[in-house]
């Protein structure tokens, strides 16, 4: 039996590293947007939700990612040797856009198999703010079997 967790990452990062290149890209042109605040280390950042979910929706539905999400919840349910009972949509419950990235779901037989993008990040001390996270596709994807 294969470890469902890396099964995931792996098929994720083999068949759809384009795909998690143009996210990382889509993250880097709206956190270049931000301007309201600067971190210790000169990272951008924003107090401001409003300012990370719906732009980065934009950017994702504009070159196309939001649309291949189910394709890559598919494929990944199958690399961990899993199967869905229906086909996924790019919208909840499989598909969701947070404050911290795309988070792919579906119910397995084993559980609840969570993909995660974390392109984001939240930091909470005094004001929350949101700065950009991970860049590199290795860091960014992880899957985790609830």
């Amino acid at each position: 039996m294969v470890d469902p967790e890396i099964a995931v990452r792996k098929y994720i990062l083999a068949e759809h590293a384009e795909t998690v290149t143009f996210l990382l890209r889509c993250a880097d042109r709206v956190a270049e947007s931000w301007n309201d605040e600067v971190t210790p280390d000169q990272t951008s950042a924003t107090t401001d939700p409003k300012m990370v979910v719906k732009p980065f929706s934009r950017e994702l539905r504009k070159v196309g990612i939001v649309a291949t999400f189910p394709t890559i919840l598919s494929g990944a349910v199958s690399a961990a040797e899993f199967s869905m009972q229906a086909k996924p949509v790019p919208a909840p419950p499989y598909v969701a856009l947070t404050s911290r990235g795309p988070v792919l779901r579906a119910t397995v037989s084993a559980g609840r198999l969570v993909i995660s993008f974390r392109v984001f990040d939240v930091i909470r001390n005094g004001r929350t703010r949101y700065v950009r996270g991970a860049s590199d596709p290795e860091t960014v994807v992880s899957a985790e079997l609830k």
